[in-house]
């Protein structure tokens, strides 16, 4: 198996299905409209010019308290987009309740704190494993694929299998971070030995959190990573260039 570690020469894909998909998280087009409380900017508009620009998915995390991402985003979301749709959210009732109504495509769990800025780490499925169980039982039993949000650990992502799960999406804010060539050889090398272990339990291998138009390489060229989420990058960039064209330079980057 071949890895690319950071400023080694990467060797081509044997073919064209070894490239992840990308999903294009649009949160921070509805943070940016909640800073005035008004209706603009439109998440749904973000999420079909990304459609337009190659986008294989469109990710939202609908927060316990709505800080960004509203209910009806999620519904016209629904109505509207043509690719795969998955839902960040928390264990809970009342998240369950709200995938299984809009038939969501795909649901991410992911752990929440009332006071972060975004999502700091990711499960401790261990720790949590029979309420985690319940939910999934019930998310697969309508039909939607749950993927569990878990740092680069070996651990988390056995149990990620025992707890049902379909998927794991690798969090890869450590490595977005890391400053200096070591610290990020040994984050990048922490990602990967998670990643095998994934792919060994036959779990869907996603990865995301940070990603953007300087790293990602690293993070697509891992075997048989499925789907990378971005978001913060993509929009920033599409500030300058439009959606559509931010989504198609990160396309660009993944497929390289």
């Amino acid at each position: 198996m071949f890895i690319r570690i950071a400023g080694q020469t990467a060797l081509p894909r044997e073919k064209e299905n070894d490239v992840p998909e990308l999903g294009v998280n649009i949160d921070h087009v509805a943070t940016l409209r909640q800073a005035r409380g008004g209706a603009e900017p439109e998440p749904l508009m973000a999420a079909m010019a990304a459609q337009l620009g190659g986008a294989d998915g469109i990710t939202i995390h609908l927060r316990e308290d709505r800080r960004h991402i509203q209910d009806r985003d999620l519904v016209l979301l629904r109505q509207a987009i043509q690719v795969r749709l998955n839902l960040e959210m928390a264990a809970t009732n009342e998240m369950t309740g709200i995938a299984i109504a809009n038939r969501v495509d795909m649901v991410t769990l992911v752990p929440e704190k009332r006071q972060e800025l975004t999502t700091e780490g990711g499960l401790d499925v261990r720790g949590n494993l029979k309420g985690l169980k319940k939910h999934i039982s019930t998310l697969k039993k309508a039909g939607i694929e749950v993927s569990l949000f878990v740092d680069p650990d070996t651990d988390q992502v056995r149990a990620s299998l025992d707890a049902g799960a379909d998927c794991v999406e690798i969090h890869t804010g450590c490595y977005a971070n890391a400053r200096g060539r070591r610290v990020v050889k040994e984050e990048l090398l922490r990602i990967i030995t998670a990643s095998e272990e994934a792919v060994d339990l036959k779990l869907r291998l996603n990865a995301g959190h940070g990603l953007n138009y300087l790293n990602v390489r690293e993070i697509a060229l891992i075997p048989c990573m499925q789907e990378l989420n971005i978001g913060h990058s993509i929009v920033s960039r599409a500030v300058f260039v439009g959606m559509e064209r931010a989504v198609r330079e990160m396309k660009e980057l993944i497929r390289l």
